[in-house]
């Protein structure tokens, strides 16, 4: 498992009111740009790949009434840092179904992940799928509508350090 504490900052937290994907993408990536954590031509793949490669997770699975949540990402090449970038979104977003590409999902939480390290990307999402397995739904519903960036990060922090001290 990684170091949480490297894991997400707080200055990389947000909170979307963007009503379609392209527009929350470009959003996160404005202000991830601005602060170094990703490179110019990241948007552009970021987009293209979630096109080509939809990451909307259906998490009817995980309980009731717990919001979809999609894990965008692209390849290390146009990240600077290793971090995981949650985003609330205040309205349902369309995204498509990783496992059944053609579904469209209405998503309420993304988990962007970056990681500079080419083969870094399946320990981030191992990590997000281990957060996914072992928190209640009753938690899981109640920080994925989160809307306050602070009440996220600390959230989120505290579950990812617990996790490590299991470990």
């Amino acid at each position: 498992m990684t170091n949480s504490k490297k894991l997400f900052a707080p200055n990389a937290v947000f909170v979307s009111d963007q009503p379609k994907q392209d527009l929350v993408l470009k959003e996160v990536y404005d202000n991830l740009l601005e602060q170094g954590y990703v490179k110019g031509n990241f948007l552009s793949h970021i987009v293209e790949r979630e096109h080509n490669f939809p990451t909307g997770l259906d998490t009817s699975t995980l309980g009731k009434n717990i919001p979809n949540i999609a894990i965008p990402h692209t390849e290390g090449e146009f990240v600077n840092t290793k971090l995981i970038v949650p985003v609330s979104l205040t309205t349902p977003v369309v995204f498509h179904n990783m496992i059944n590409p053609e579904q469209p999902l209405e998503v309420k939480f993304l988990f962007m992940l970056l990681d500079n390290d080419p083969d870094g990307q399946a320990e981030l999402l191992a990590s997000v799928m281990d957060f996914l397995a072992d928190t209640p739904a009753n938690e899981l519903r109640e920080v994925f509508n989160f809307t306050d960036p602070h009440a996220i990060y600390a959230f989120l922090k505290q579950k990812f350090e617990d996790k490590e001290k299991e470990d």
